[in-house]
């Protein structure tokens, strides 16, 4: 496993049209710094809370992907929509990838193994094209709750309107209040914010399958990392995560931070959060775990031909 030698990136082609677009917005968060200003940062801030906490955590992977709790369709709509603003894709290519990976995990059929070398986990197997898409058809039988759901199957057509919608809302709230001030509040708030929450969810793929601790026994190389647990409001405990896919708690002991739990506590108060799955642990110590996999997909390998079931959960 390595960062740059023999990393599979300079073995597979660029795609070109992914590459430039986000080599764009890397430029327009490049351009944010020479923009700064207080309001523009705070604006930034609230949107990496909401694409990354609200969409990616809690929406997209604990919600969508592993259905560690339910909620009214509405929130779980809402959440989705959330999610879209990150420029992670829609939620069927998000989901099903995710899953395979979790069958897969640090195998062949693995989307993004570090084994294929650092610069390909984090981004390599998105810069050359060989990332999932919601048209490929190797992903539907991973996902046939989302595709039986019109709006899902709608937004991962249309995923790239609301980030656009917001775009074109920032500078106009900016130009129309002056006092915030337009180009500013577009840099921070749309392209540096972008850059940012994709890096930091790409070290999941890559820092925690790399580096960390293990708290767990587990079949893969997935790591707990309090750094990226920090960046991705709590997405860094990811040998925890792998030993207890489907749990909505991340963060197991009282130090660990999880923001996303906290959120989903926080709708669970408010009565918009139930059945919420929690770590099967028989002490507080534990260290082995049996493989858990991904929402009840099989951690055997993949025949193409053998549609996955959708996750069933008590009261389903």
């Amino acid at each position: 496993m390595s960062v740059l030698v023999d990393d599979k990136t300079f073995k597979e082609p660029i795609n070109w049209t992914t590459t430039l677009f986000i080599g764009a917005f890397h430029v327009g968060a490049i351009a944010a710094l020479f923009f700064f200003t207080w309001k523009a940062l705070a604006v930034a801030l609230v949107l990496w809370w909401v694409a990354g906490s609200l969409g990616i955590g809690m929406g997209y992977h604990r919600l969508l992907t592993h259905r560690g709790y339910k909620t009214p369709k509405w929130v779980e709509y809402f959440l989705t929509t959330c999610g879209t603003l990150a420029l992670e894709g829609g939620p069927i290519a998000w989901v099903a990838t995710h899953r395979v990976h979790h069958q897969l995990t640090d195998v062949e059929g693995d989307p993004h193994s570090p084994r294929d070398g650092g610069l390909w986990a984090h981004m390599g197997w998105i810069v050359t094209g060989r990332a999932m898409h919601n048209k490929a058809k190797e992903l539907l039988h991973f996902v046939p709750d989302l595709r039986k759901d019109k709006f899902h199957v709608w937004i991962t057509e249309w995923h790239w309107v609301p980030i656009a919608v917001l775009g074109v809302l920032l500078l106009a709230l900016g130009v129309l209040l002056l006092a915030i001030g337009g180009l500013p509040v577009l840099l921070w708030g749309l392209f540096l914010r972008t850059v940012l929450g994709l890096h930091f969810t790409w070290l999941v793929n890559s820092a925690t399958h790399m580096w960390g601790s293990r708290r767990f026994i587990t079949n893969d190389t997935s790591k707990n990392s309090f750094w990226v647990a920090i960046l991705t409001f709590g997405e860094g405990w990811h040998n925890n995560h792998h030993a207890h896919a489907q749990a909505a708690r991340h963060g197991i002991a009282w130090y660990e931070i999880d923001v996303n739990w906290y959120g989903i506590c926080a709708l669970k108060a408010l009565g918009l959060a139930w059945d919420i799955k929690l770590p099967k642990l028989t002490h507080a110590t534990a260290t082995v775990a049996e493989p858990v996999p991904a929402s009840g997909i099989s951690a055997r390998p993949f025949e193409a031909a053998t549609e996955v079931a959708a996750p069933v959960v008590a009261g389903d």
